[in-house]
């Protein structure tokens, strides 16, 4: 969306993006794992698109690396990345947030997913 929006298509793009984004949350604890060690565990973890947000406090931050690198999703945002190092091993760009989502993904402030090998399961 331009940054020139005005309310009422603000409004009809999160309503698109509602169309696209299955948003739920899981109850039972979820972990985050790669190189053999937990990244993430949390029971408070946000499901959209099929990938698995974690709380940012039920990371490891000694294994998280900043990144440069960005994304941009149309109705999320700005994607941010973090990289992974874990037993001598580093996993680049393996974790994703949006420190500022637009509202239509209020749900995932403040949380962080995983691709590039991070297997999360149950």
């Amino acid at each position: 969306m331009r940054p020139d929006a005005r309310p009422d298509e603000a409004a009809a793009t999160a309503r698109r993006a509602s169309r696209y984004a299955t948003i739920s949350t899981e109850s039972r604890i979820m972990q985050a794992v790669w190189n053999g060690q937990v990244i993430a565990e949390s029971e408070d973890v946000v499901s959209v698109e099929g990938n698995a947000y974690f709380p940012r406090s039920a990371l490891r931050e000694e294994v998280l690396v900043p990144s440069a690198h960005t994304s941009v999703c149309p109705w999320k945002g700005t994607a941010r990345y973090l990289s992974l190092d874990v037993g001598g091993k580093r996993n680049e760009n393996a974790a994703w947030y949006y420190d500022a989502p637009k509202p239509a993904a209020a749900e995932i402030r403040d949380r962080v997913a995983f691709w590039k090998g991070v297997q999360v399961k149950p």
